[in-house]
């Protein structure tokens, strides 16, 4: 389930999360084994341990000039793309998550939240190319309805799913 509500930047408690039994929380911090080793970044047992299996994260969308339909990014931290500036040369920390639409949401363009945003679904881990040549090593599909539900919580009349 997409949980996406807008908080203060300033602030780092992340919005509410709606309950899923079975759904592990994941940190960014839990990514990449500690210290760092002579061979670089490696993935570690946490991650690979969740890899094929439903987790949360917490983290912030990616603020991209030209955003992708179906997809888009989840970091640690705020990050602002100038891909038409910069190009092949991105800003994005190792711990980005590619979020991947349900495959009948593909063609759908996800509007850039500001603060936290937290996510519930499955987590894929290893290298995949994707058709622009970008690689990616964790991603995190979301289950179908995700857009709908979020769009459903904001819409409610009684204005109990939109926060200010």
């Amino acid at each position: 389930m997409l949980t996406v509500r807008a908080e203060p930047a300033a602030r780092d408690t992340p919005a509410p999360v709606a309950a899923t039994a079975e759904a592990a929380d994941l940190k960014f911090s839990q990514f990449f084994k500690t210290p760092i080793g002579p061979a670089g970044l490696e993935l570690s047992d946490v991650l690979r341990a969740a890899d094929g299996r439903p987790v949360r994260l917490v983290g912030y969308m990616v603020a991209q000039e030209q955003a992708r339909p179906g997809r888009f990014w989840l970091t640690p931290r705020p990050v602002r793309m100038s891909e038409h500036a910069d190009g092949e040369a991105d800003d994005l920390p190792a711990a980005t998550v590619t979020v991947l639409l349900d495959p009948s949401q593909q063609d759908r363009l996800v509007a850039h939240r500001d603060g936290l945003v937290s996510l519930t679904g499955t987590l894929s881990v290893g290298r995949v190319e994707d058709e622009t040549g970008r690689v990616s090593w964790i991603r995190l599909r979301l289950p179908p309805g995700a857009l709908e539900a979020e769009a459903a919580t904001a819409a409610r009349p009684d204005g109990a799913g939109h926060r200010h």
